[in-house]
């Protein structure tokens, strides 16, 4: 028995019912073919895009000629209440003097530096998991608290349970219920100067989270200031200069960034811990594997990390069925012919990781749970070239490496305390919002191993 999946869409439907159901739901609104198609087309009164499928063309526009294919501002028209000018939405000059002030901070030497925050939070979850022993547990609450506090850890050396922190993560469960991924200007081509349909509580909403992060940058600037700043995530960024101008970022422009690490660090850490944990119930024998493979954790400091292999494994196949953002939006900036098809600019290049990376030209068994693939011919050349959960290029996500320790982390600590165990009729349906979750959350049973 695979995984759960969507079910496609039939072949033919109205634009209208196309656009209804994309609100609804991203992945189910796509007809069956994309999972074999290098290309395909969509045309509306408004908009004409592509989604690339093949991985020369995933390569050209994210990997050889990321400038000529920018972030599409569409995506942008529905988060920029919350992120601002964040690294996400910005493109050109603006994002690479963003990067080049944020990437040191994820480098390897200084990610060991935030390993302990990490390991503490993940042993704080598994203390947690102690009141819900023998009951069912929806997962997807559990890992947002989980990886919400790895954030708060890591960034600000506070805890979950910390007042502003705790609020921040009330407020955004709150922000991301209520908005879809895609607003309907999404799909409008609005002059900047018309006013957005953003509703009155997500703007609200947006607000407060705002506020909340300006109270935690401003806190620490001060101890910055002062000389008395914790070395966490907040102090590298806020303390590293841009090697070309030679200044930081002022609080506005922190506020921006720290609330795409908040959206970029928990929303999608939450959704692949939770579907893990669900394929891990689904997999006994891959469960039982982790559980034993987890006595690695004894060894001291981040080198415990380089003997949870299986658990890696099992991660990056839960990225790989899952995918926590589904879709990317890219738009061509000059005329192109792909596949000999005419590209004008400004058409939008949709790249799935969720098609991709189930793709049946590509990938051996490509609906099925196979953590093993990865030692394969087939699983390497496809790690390689079709499996971008992160992105990829230049654009590639700044935290990849740090979400690639935090999940095999979390993982083999609650694995080694806890077993997973399925609920009779609870089929988990998978459904993009701001990442990909469940429609009616993962109940699973916990008992003790």
């Amino acid at each position: 028995m695979n995984p759960p999946k969507p079910t496609p869409r039939p072949d033919k439907v109205s634009l209208w019912r196309y656009l209804k159901l994309f609100r609804q739901d991203l992945l189910s609104a796509q007809p069956q073919r994309l999972y074999r198609a290098w290309m395909a087309e969509f045309r509306t009164v408004f908009l004409r895009s592509y989604m690339i499928n093949q991985p020369e063309l995933v390569e050209t526009v994210l990997k050889k000629r990321p400038d000529d294919f920018p972030k599409s501002n569409r995506i942008a028209e529905g988060l920029r209440p919350l992120l601002g000018n964040s690294v996400f939405l910005t493109n050109g000059d603006t994002w690479k003097r963003q990067r080049r002030i944020i990437d040191p901070a994820f480098e390897g030497g200084r990610l060991k530096d935030t390993f302990p925050a990490m390991q503490d939070a993940a042993q704080a979850a598994s203390d947690r998991l102690q009141q819900s022993l023998n009951q069912i547990l929806e997962c997807e609450e559990f890992t947002s608290h989980a990886a919400a506090d790895v954030i708060f850890r890591t960034l600000f050396s506070v805890p979950i349970e910390h007042e502003v922190a705790a609020q921040v993560f009330t407020k955004f469960r709150a922000y991301q219920r209520r908005q879809p991924l895609l607003n309907l200007a999404a799909f409008l081509p609005l002059p900047s100067w018309m006013p957005r349909l953003h509703s009155r509580q997500t703007k609200q909403n947006a607000r407060e989270i705002r506020e909340l992060i300006e109270h935690l940058v401003s806190a620490r600037a001060a101890l910055i200031a002062q000389g008395k700043a914790p070395n966490d995530l907040a102090t590298k960024i806020m303390t590293t200069p841009d090697p070309q101008t030679g200044k930081c970022f002022d609080t506005d422009e922190m506020v921006d960034q720290v609330a795409i690490f908040f959206l970029a660090g928990h929303e999608t850490s939450a959704s692949a811990l939770a579907w893990a944990l669900y394929l891990l119930a689904l997999y006994p024998d891959w469960q039982d594997k982790v559980a034993e493979e987890a006595a690695a954790l004894d060894t001291p400091g981040m080198t415990a990390v380089a003997g949870l292999k299986i658990s890696r494994d099992v991660f990056r196949e839960t990225l790989r069925l899952y995918p926590p953002v589904p879709m990317m939006v890219r738009q061509a900036t000059c005329p192109e012919v792909f596949r000999n098809r005419q590209i004008q600019p400004g058409a939008q290049m949709v790249i799935s990781p969720w098609h991709l990376h189930r793709h049946e030209r590509l990938w051996d068994n490509p609906d099925g749970f196979d953590p093993g693939r990865w030692h394969t011919e087939n699983g390497k050349t496809c790690q390689r070239t079709a499996f971008i959960p992160f992105s990829a290029g230049a654009r590639v996500c700044s935290g990849a490496g740090f979400a690639m320790v935090e999940g095999p982390l979390i993982l083999s600590t609650l694995l080694r305390r806890y077993s997973f165990e399925l609920v009779e009729g609870q089929t988990p349906v998978p459904v993009a919002h701001l990442t990909v979750r469940s429609k009616d959350g993962i109940r699973l049973r916990v008992v003790e191993r």
